[in-house]
């Protein structure tokens, strides 16, 4: 069984406009490559931030960045950071940096992750900057997004070809789910895809961390100019930035963190809750298909996700076959009904996506599992998959619990039955060709200010509790609730949410700890 968190997540966790864009996304337009860069533009930026740095890292947190033009309002740098901060002179790695300038006059450099572990910040900036962040922020700050290590445009972890990547992410297994020789052979292709990554990237998995990459970030605001560093954070860059202020508190500006993730919380519980949440969110979505009228399923939402599972199982027994060839079973249709339930806005691309299916053609289907993972047009636009399971695997303790796994699939099948068959399989990080380094404990980043804790109530994909436990986990958490569907609060068209983080982010006003945002 898995014991840290499934690749099911990986890619719509990691965007944060997810599906909400979907209406573009599903017409062949997902998120770009950095346009071709033209002559160099001066920087705005202030001298590097090399106060208290140590000897050794004096090189790094000198550099001066030279930026160029790389689309209408947009410059991009390079930035040479170590490949181990624990022994800079051991080698060097690049991170891709993109900035847009405040469009007013500038308070300060806003870092912004978009989640993951894997998914490309310049590339959220350069083609969804009004959707990462509002126009306040865009008239006040000059607005960042990087790529970190292991990551897109970066130094990256590099594995399978195109070809390799489909017969990995949509093969289906020859033995039958659940038995030993279908475990065998799931473990036998992670096997592959770890010698792959091992292969073709260079010696640099073992420093594929959050710690390292927290260590990045620091580096990037000192050469920015910036004393301190003003950051948001969505999914996964929640533990990002709070491990940001567990390490450099003095250094932690204003802080938002929004879709949290419980850093104390282990591997198997992660995989559960995140189950538990998805067959909440799937259950939110089927009754807002039934009550369309236009639901491909019918009587009441028990019975419609009975019909769902049977659909499920059905493709498991004979996968449907798309209009390119590409066979679809079980597996690759929940990833498709995980990418949906990121934003309601998706809702009628997966109901679109399921009547079709319950006709024998699975289309959108396959469309929706395309823009998770993201594949288009037969290629893969990003290395997200691959980035997502170098992060993973060594930040995860090792959990060898039989029991605790027992208990654990009990508890998946008990509460989220329609998910459970197709959440289970063996742990990828098995057979990693390096140990994990990472811890889960809880973060208290003492010394730092306030930092701002965005959960919303049925956010599948990190779910609500997680959001309470960081922010009384944090010394000086501050926790702000969005009441309603769909993953992340901010920038998602709830004023309460967008007033308060943007008054906390522009003005320094900290809103009331427990604000309930309906």
């Amino acid at each position: 069984m898995n014991n840290r968190p499934t690749s099911r997540f990986r890619r719509a966790a990691a965007i944060i406009a997810g599906l909400a864009a979907a209406s573009v996304a599903l017409s062949g337009c997902l998120y770009a490559m950095i346009p071709e860069q033209t002559e160099p533009k001066p920087s705005a930026t202030n001298a590097p931030d090399t106060e208290g740095v140590a000897e050794d890292l004096l090189p790094y947190y000198s550099q001066t960045l030279t930026w160029t033009e790389c689309g209408t309002g947009f410059d991009c740098t390079d930035v040479t950071a170590p490949l181990d901060w624990e022994n800079p002179g051991a080698g060097e790695i690049t991170l891709s940096v993109v900035r847009h300038q405040a469009e007013g006059t500038a308070i300060g450099s806003l870092l912004t992750n978009p989640g993951g572990p894997g998914a490309s910040g310049v590339d959220l900036i350069l083609d969804s900057l009004d959707y990462a962040v509002g126009a306040d922020l865009i008239e006040n700050y000059d607005v960042i997004g990087f790529d970190p290590r292991g990551v897109g445009s970066s130094t990256a972890v590099t594995c399978f070809d195109a070809a390799e990547m489909d017969d990995y992410l949509y093969g289906i297994p020859a033995a039958a789910r659940g038995t030993a020789e279908w475990e065998a052979e799931l473990l036998d292709r992670h096997k592959a895809f770890a010698d792959a990554c091992e292969a073709n990237s260079d010696g640099i998995l073992p420093f594929i961390t959050t710690i390292n990459a927290a260590r990045d970030m620091d580096l990037i605001r000192a050469v920015l100019g910036d004393k301190q560093l003003n950051y948001l954070g969505y999914s996964y860059g929640t533990f990002l930035g709070a491990t940001y202020a567990q390490l450099y508190p003095e250094k932690a500006g204003r802080l938002v963190l929004d879709g949290a993730i419980d850093p104390a919380v282990p591997g198997l519980e992660v995989g559960a809750t995140q189950a538990l949440g998805f067959e909440s969110a799937l259950r939110a979505y089927m009754q807002d298909c039934l009550d369309s009228g236009e639901c491909p399923f019918t009587g009441t939402v028990d019975q419609a996700m009975a019909d769902l599972g049977a659909l499920l199982a059905s493709a498991d027994r004979a996968p449907l076959k798309n209009g390119d060839g590409r066979l679809m079973g079980a597996d690759s249709m929940m990833t498709g009904i995980i990418a949906a339930l990121y934003s309601q806005d998706s809702w009628s691309f997966l109901t679109q996506g399921l009547e079709e299916a319950l006709q024998g053609d699975p289309a959108t289907m396959f469309l929706l599992a395309d823009f998770y993972n993201g594949r288009e047009g037969g290629t893969y636009v990003d290395n997200s998959s691959e980035a997502f399971r170098a992060y993973n695997c060594m930040d995860y303790p090792v959990e060898d619990d039989p029991e605790a796994e027992a208990a654990i699939r009990a508890k998946i099948a008990a509460g989220a039955p329609t998910i459970a068959p197709y959440w289970e399989g063996p742990d990828s990080c098995e057979v990693w060709p390096y140990p994990p380094t990472g811890t889960r404990g809880e973060i208290a980043a003492e010394g730092a200010g306030p930092i701002l804790v965005v959960g919303t109530t049925n956010d599948p994909a990190t779910p609500y509790e997680w959001s309470e436990s960081l922010a009384n986990q944090l010394e000086q958490g501050v926790l702000i609730t969005r009441v309603g569907e769909g993953h992340t609060g901010y920038n998602k068209g709830n004023a309460c949410v967008d007033d308060a983080v943007e008054a906390f982010l522009l003005d320094d006003v900290v809103p009331e700890d427990g604000l309930r945002c309906e």
